[in-house]
């Protein structure tokens, strides 16, 4: 379709503003940086609006003294999403290539590592809340999970065609926006908005230090590509040389890859889809990696369980489970899977091996994630030696508390 036809038929935002007042506690968090203005912490609201209308926050103390402005959306029960505060900004094609511009000098030293796969705007983090946009060498992602983008997307597109041409613009919804049919305007999850007269590939190949990987942003998880571990990838393929490794929670081989680059002996990549497994090696033979290199499509804990009875050892064992806790709600049970998959991961490490274990899950403190490792170890009879705690990418950056979620400790057994 064409690009530019399609986003000029999109509703815009209506010109008349809306104005709100806050709570006394949820202004001081504004004013420390959060990006969110809950539906619970509004006390006053001059009129009600659709998706994507601008709500100026005004000071409670002083009638008109501007506070911040954001997105509006009555259908979450973040209210409002800010995009500045302290100095009043109209929001257009321009200020968004401002922030664009600004997201991208910070990813710039990517392109040195050679690396074309990264996250170039990481939502709230970056000061656009509620839309992630990842690059896959010249095909870009789009993840919105929220409606009150989409009357701003013509500005926002104009915006990164300035900034980060591609060749195709590939659009994903999150689940509750996919459902919200009445405010997508013809917007469907996976379209791809074209630049090119050609459709884009159902994979698509990009670099990532130097290493070749592909990207399914339709049907994969995320955006095709867990791009947040890339540094931690990294660390793992210095530890590798002449090891066995054991990679769980696989997906499509990311850590594997580097892992056999480095001089691993031998690679095992265990995770529950088949499919995922099928694209790490193709990972491998798009890099030419001939290191033997097993798939076991099956569950995690299970697999580990059973190597552990029949005394499988690996010398370097990685355990990058996916989100265990969505909720507060979630926290004890998903710490008490962390705890499991410790003890289930150190029953198959070596005297003297590595554990490289990761959360993604944002709801669980880092400090509380790392105790929870090393008490595991201690009840499995094992001591762990810290050689690394790391954290977030540079693509990845934290803008706020809940902005952070990974983090992953390297120790020796």
């Amino acid at each position: 379709m064409d690009f530019n036809t399609f986003l000029s038929q999109l509703p815009a935002p209506s010109a008349k503003r809306i104005a709100l007042r806050i709570s006394p506690p949820a202004e001081r968090a504004l004013r420390q940086g959060h990006p969110w203005v809950f539906d619970q912490s509004i006390t006053e609201q001059s009129h009600t609006g659709a998706p994507g209308d601008l709500a100026v926050i005004f000071d409670d103390a002083h009638a008109r003294r501007f506070l911040a402005i954001g997105l509006y959306d009555p259908t979450s029960p973040i209210r409002v999403r800010i995009l500045q505060s302290r100095e009043p900004a109209t929001i257009n094609a321009d200020w968004f290539q401002n922030k664009l511009a600004s997201a991208a000098r910070v990813r710039a030293p990517l392109e040195e590592k050679n690396t074309n796969g990264y996250r170039l705007v990481h939502g709230e983090n970056d000061g656009l809340p509620g839309l992630v946009l990842d690059r896959y060498a010249d095909i870009l992602v789009l993840k919105l999970y929220t409606p009150a983008w989409i009357p701003h997307l013509k500005d926002f597109c104009d915006a990164l065609a300035q900034v980060s041409p591609a060749s195709h613009l590939i659009l994903r919804l999150n689940r509750s926006l996919q459902k919200q049919t009445e405010f997508l305007h013809g917007l469907s999850d996976g379209m791809t908005l074209s630049l090119l007269a050609s459709r884009p590939p159902n994979l698509i190949l990009f670099r990532e230090n130097g290493l070749i990987f592909e990207s399914d942003p339709i049907h994969g998880q995320k955006t095709g590509f867990f791009l947040d571990q890339r540094d931690n990838r990294a660390r793992v393929e210095k530890l590798s040389k002449g090891k066995s490794v054991l990679n769980v929670f696989s997906y499509t081989g990311g850590f594997s890859v580097y892992a056999a680059r480095g001089g691993a002996g031998e690679v095992l990549s265990v995770d529950i889809s088949a499919p995922a497994l099928e694209a790490a090696l193709r990972n491998m033979a798009h890099n030419e990696l001939t290191i033997p290199h097993e798939t076991i499509a099956e569950d995690a804990f299970e697999v580990l369980a059973r190597m552990a009875s029949e005394k499988l050892l690996f010398d370097l064992v990685i355990l990058d489970p996916p989100m265990f806790a969505q909720s507060e709600k979630q926290i004890a049970s998903a710490l008490s899977a962390y705890r499991r998959l410790t003890r289930l991961g150190l029953g198959v490490l070596r005297q003297g091996g590595t554990l490289v274990q990761a959360s993604c899950s944002s709801r669980v403190d880092a400090d509380v994630f790392f105790e929870t490792i090393h008490q595991s170890a201690k009840e499995a009879g094992r001591k762990l030696t810290e050689i690394e705690r790391t954290g977030h990418a540079l693509d990845h950056p934290i803008g706020f508390k809940e902005g952070a979620y990974l983090k992953c400790l390297f120790a020796r057994a």
